[in-house]
This record gives C-alpha cells, sequence and structure tokens, in this order.
C-alpha cells in the first residue's frame, strides 16, 4: 500500500533560488523542485559542513529505499514576484578591488600587492595569497513572495508525519506545509493530463510522455502541462498521480 499525502506549501517569506542568471540579475523560476523539497521537509539531511561535494545519489538513494518519493512544488494561480537588490561587499574601513575578489585587511596582518595578485602577512608566518571568489558582489535577484502557494505530493510506504513549517531556498525563507492523506485505485490510462510540474527522470519506464513543456532548470529539467500513458493512482478532484515514481539517481 503507497500513502499519499496532498501538501499544500504557503510562502511565508519572500524564497529566492537561483534558477537562472541573466548578467547581474538572478531570477527564481515559480516552482520549488523535489530535491529541495527532500531536504527542506527533513526526509534527508545535508552535511552541516560541506566543501562543495553533491550528495544527491547517497540521499536520494536512501529515499528510494524507504519507498519515499516527493514531486516539484507547482504554484498555483499567478505567481508573484518581488525583486531585490544585494550588495556583498564588505563593510569595512578599508578595501580593494581585486581580480574576481575584494580584499579586506584582517586584524594584526597587513596586505602586499604584488601586480594583480594581492598577499596577506600575518606575523611569524609566510605571507598567503587572497584567493579568487567565484561569487557574484553586487546585483539584484528576482524572489517568489510571501503568500504564493504550491501544491505537491509525498508518496510513502510506510505512514509519514511532515513538519508545518520548513526552511527553503538560499536565504532559508519560512513556509508553512499542511496536508492530508488521499487515497485512489490504480488505473490505466491513455492520453492523461496531468496539469503539475514533474520530473521526467523519476517517472517508471512504463510511462509514456507524449507531450510536455520543458522547464529547462539545475540540477533537473522539469516537465508541465505533460499528458502521459500509463497506470496512474486516481485520486480526488480528478487528480491522476503517476505510480512508481522514485528519485531518478544512479544508485551505487
Amino acid at each position: 500500500m503507497t500513502h499519499i499525502y496532498q501538501c499544500t506549501l504557503t510562502l511565508l517569506e519572500p524564497t529566492f533560488f537561483s534558477s537562472r542568471e541573466v548578467s547581474n540579475t538572478y531570477f527564481t523560476e515559480p516552482f520549488i523542485g523535489n530535491y529541495a523539497l527532500a531536504y527542506a521537509l527533513n526526509l534527508v539531511q545535508a552535511p552541516y559542513h560541506n566543501r562543495g561535494d553533491i550528495h544527491y545519489v547517497e540521499h536520494l538513494s536512501q529515499l528510494n529505499q524507504r519507498g519515499i518519493y516527493i514531486t516539484p512544488a507547482t504554484i498555483q494561480h499567478a505567481p508573484r514576484f518581488v525583486f531585490r537588490q544585494f550588495n556583498a561587499q564588505p563593510d569595512a574601513y578599508w578595501f580593494a578591488f581585486a581580480n574576481n575578489a575584494i580584499v579586506t585587511r584582517p586584524d594584526g596582518a597587513w596586505l602586499e600587492k604584488s601586480g594583480p595578485v594581492w598577499y596577506v602577512h600575518r606575523p611569524g608566518e609566510k605571507r598567503k595569497k587572497i584567493g579568487l571568489e567565484n561569487r557574484p558582489q553586487f546585483g539584484r535577484i528576482r524572489a517568489l513572495a510571501i503568500g504564493n502557494v504550491a501544491i505537491f505530493y509525498v508518496l510513502s510506504r510506510e505512514p509519514l508525519q511532515l513538519p508545518r513549517y520548513i526552511r527553503l531556498g538560499k536565504f532559508m525563507s519560512k513556509a508553512r506545509v499542511e496536508y492530508r492523506a488521499v487515497r485512489g485505485d490504480i488505473v490505466e490510462r491513455e492520453q492523461t493530463a496531468v496539469p503539475f510540474l514533474l520530473n521526467p527522470a523519476d517517472l517508471a519506464p512504463s510511462h509514456q510522455l507524449i507531450m510536455f513543456d520543458l522547464l529547462n532548470v539545475p540540477p533537473m529539467p522539469l516537465v508541465h502541462h505533460a499528458t502521459l500513458a500509463g497506470h496512474f493512482h486516481a485520486l480526488p478532484g480528478g487528480v491522476y498521480l503517476p505510480v512508481n515514481m522514485r528519485f531518478g539517481v544512479k544508485e551505487e
């Protein structure tokens, strides 16, 4: 038996993901990815300290083994956005611009410039080169506004109790989660329209994608307004949810 939960997500703070970058403007597309939801719902946990390693295969494989799957969250009605400017330059008494870095002087140290390169000196230590920083220093962001509502589904082999509040996005913005258990028979259908977002890499091989709109976003493109053929959970309200979805990571 598969336990299915219909979840309503309400954004309580502006929520930012860098889905698309154009010059110095960073855009949030109107959806919440299912990878992000897996972490936000605390179904898997990212390490507190991370040197840039990506753990999707390890973590999402654990959910596959537990029989847990989350769909992407689809924004209901017309999405609303808010634009903000940001400035990540240091608020220090003295700083200097270098190539892809902003140089500041730590307390008790002094700086040396040799050509385009800056070095920091500390008493009793060898000078240390100031490395490059691959991050924006200023620009604009388009975030999802407060009050946006999205729907997603959680499927599980065992009953789950989901958190009522979660944190999302770059700035760990607060969101409310309301959920209810739903049930439906498994039916086989052709030419079935699915009005919410799906991750095509997570569909069972038996499903056939006939038509869809592609949302090309990292880390995995999504499909919207898809027409599929295959087996579905027939849920209340005329909702058809593909069966046997699982995170499409290459399990070791």
